[in-house]
């Protein structure tokens, strides 16, 4: 079993930035794909991006893309947010892939992490 600890949330302003990390227990993700999710209340579970097992393709949403940057180093997953707006609230989730590849699907990812919090204020 694959443990995944998500890093760097926390409270910001509109227009701020974070950068969330997710490390591995073991480096069972070196050949898999990686992604993030999150789940902003009340809603359900939605993709942010992923990112192949050699750092590329890289697959954004489209609420996201030209704002957040997904990246891969040394089995350290993270997740660049700049122009952060309400909309982005959420517990971000970072799941590894069954593959190395993977997209936007649920069913793509194997292990899970907790989450961390993000919060943008007004």
């Amino acid at each position: 079993q694959v443990q995944l600890v998500e890093s760097g949330g926390g409270l910001v302003q509109v227009g701020g930035s974070l950068r969330l990390s997710c490390s591995a227990s073991r480096r069972t993700s070196s050949n898999n794909a990686m992604g993030w999710f999150r789940q902003a209340p009340g809603k359900e579970r939605e993709f942010v991006a992923s990112i192949g097992w050699r750092g590329a393709p890289t697959t954004y949403a489209d609420s996201v893309r030209g704002r957040f940057t997904i990246s891969r180093d040394n089995g350290i997953l993270s997740l660049q947010m700049n122009n952060l707006n309400s909309g982005d609230t959420a517990v971000y989730y970072c799941a590894v892939a069954r593959s190395s590849f993977a997209g936007m699907r649920e069913d793509q990812y194997q292990y899970w992490g907790q989450g961390t919090q993000v919060t943008v204020s007004p």
